[in-house]
């Protein structure tokens, strides 16, 4: 298990993205627009760089809903291998088997 704290700091980072992912989006359309004048693209990306660092989407720590082990993390079931090995030899993920030779 990980520990409570980086979990919830985590989760924590998760509602800031999504609070301020319109925001930041307006932003870098501001800056990418060549056809803005400098000083208003300049103000934009002072305006980003000023913003929470925790607001960025690369913050967030892609983590185990089951025990919230940050490695060996699969996106697709959302869950790490140990936890999926687990719950696999339980029987309850349908149509997974364990491999035996």
């Amino acid at each position: 298990m990980a520990k409570t704290s980086s979990v919830e700091k985590n989760n924590r980072r998760r509602k800031m993205v999504a609070g301020a992912a319109a925001k930041r989006k307006a932003l870098k359309a501001i800056i990418m627009t060549q056809s803005l004048p400098m000083e208003d693209r300049f103000r934009a990306q002072l305006k980003l760089s000023g913003m929470p660092r925790n607001t960025s989407k690369t913050r967030v720590r892609n983590r185990c809903e089951i025990t919230g082990r940050p490695r060996a993390f699969y996106r697709k079931l959302g869950m790490s291998r140990i936890a999926l090995r687990d719950l696999g030899s339980l029987g309850l993920i349908p149509g997974l088997v364990k491999s035996s030779w």
